[in-house]
């Protein structure tokens, strides 16, 4: 019986990108069944190989962002890497570049000069600030990203100073959202033949991240209460998410609206203490900051006098939102986690040894994913420079040239 093949086989996509927002939305067409092939410099490569490498294991960093793709070392520098290049981009549908503004036209592979090989490319360029304003040309990174784009002050405690935060959540966020206008662009090029450049940055994404809560500060023209609880809404209609922690001082969470204040309050046992201090109504938390933090003391006594265990499950029972704060380990053996295959195992057969990795986010019933491992450094030279038409001496003279 045939293997069924991702949703996105047939789709050819050829990447001079790096680090991470560069290379994830290239990972996870490639997870789906695309072809993927990795342009890298020669003898050196991507400089990620490089980056968080750990005794006996590959790059943890690497090997995150880059599996399943196909490497090929071109010096793009060499008028017979750039011919290279070009003959993979007749046949390719997505190009995908994250060199600063200016850096591919210099380099011979911008928008304008790639959609002339192939008019139906669907070409992608992610920066670090986006395509203008005044810093376009400056290079760009997470850190500089979740700085600008307010996910310090996002999850900031009152009175501490702000941290960037060490998940690389504006990379991530990029690629992400750079996946979803490459699948745009190609419905648009497969309907229409005609192909267009889709610029997006690590900035763009990080605010877009910030979502309505954003919105909530720019109508109001006031930055968010931050810190332990948040609290939104009127006083008519209020919301809360809050997190505590319990007698072992393990952190959970819970989420509602004030409607589900009363049925919540009494299926934890608080409802008679919440009530005689005023606090049966969550809509005093929005009225009065005094209150607000008055509440929510009195919480944080009421919940360190059990398990979050305990809690999480009383309040699931109650059909309130609920869960424990997980440290990224737990998460990682979260059993809604694994039972999903959000995490799986993939065999390293040069480490001679299973390692867990990410699984895919998504799950198709007809065209599942295929989780793959990273390339070796020019791995796939021969059979792609073979399948464009070069013979085993052509191959040879480019590698004495240093061309590959």
């Amino acid at each position: 019986m045939a293997q069924p093949r991702g949703p996105l086989a047939g789709v050819k996509v050829v990447a001079c990108s790096t680090a991470q927002a560069g290379t994830v939305p290239y990972m996870l067409m490639a997870d789906l069944g695309a072809e993927v092939i990795k342009i890298e410099v020669p003898g050196v490569g991507d400089g990620s190989r490089r980056a968080g490498q750990m005794s006996g294991f590959p790059s943890t960093y690497f090997e995150t962002n880059n599996r399943g793709v196909q490497s090929l070392t071109l010096n793009l520098k060499a008028a017979e890497g750039r011919e290279i290049l070009y003959k993979l981009v007749q046949e390719a549908d997505v190009f995908g570049q994250n060199f600063r503004p200016g850096a591919a036209e210099k380099n011979g592979f911008g928008y304008e000069t790639l959609r002339k090989v192939n008019p139906r490319l669907v070409y992608v360029s992610i920066s670090g600030y986006g395509p203008r304003g005044p810093h376009a040309m400056l290079p760009g990174t997470d850190a500089m990203a979740q700085a600008l784009g307010g996910i310090a002050e996002a999850f900031a405690t009152p009175g501490q100073p702000f941290k960037t935060g060490i998940v690389s959540v504006a990379d991530e966020t990029c690629a992400i959202l750079a996946f979803g206008g490459i699948m745009a662009g190609l419905y648009c090029a497969k309907t229409t033949g005609v192909g267009q450049k889709i610029d997006t940055s690590l900035l763009g994404g990080q605010i877009r991240l910030m979502g309505w809560t954003l919105t909530t500060a720019m109508w109001k023209d006031e930055n968010p209460v931050t810190g332990q609880a948040r609290i939104t809404g009127t006083a008519e209609r209020p919301a809360i998410s809050a997190s505590f922690n319990d007698k072992h001082g393990k952190p959970f969470v819970f989420q509602m609206g004030g409607r589900d204040w009363q049925q919540a309050m009494t299926a934890l046992g608080f409802y008679a203490e919440m009530k005689e201090k005023g606090f049966d109504d969550l809509g005093v938390a929005v009225t009065s900051v005094a209150q607000r933090e008055a509440m929510l003391k009195t919480l944080d006594a009421l919940f360190a006098t059990d398990s979050r265990d305990t809690w999480v499950e009383i309040l699931r029972q109650a059909d309130i939102v609920s869960a424990p704060i997980n440290t990224l380990l737990e998460a990682s053996h979260d059993p809604d986690v694994l039972a999903n295959g959000y995490i799986t195992e993939v065999e390293y057969p040069k480490h001679g040894k299973k390692l867990k990795v990410h699984g895919s986010p998504w799950q198709f019933s007809e065209t599942p994913a295929k989780i793959g491992i990273a390339p070796e450094l020019g791995e796939h030279n021969v059979p792609i420079l073979t399948r464009l038409g070069y013979n085993a001496a052509q191959i040879q003279e480019l590698k004495d040239k240093n061309v590959i």
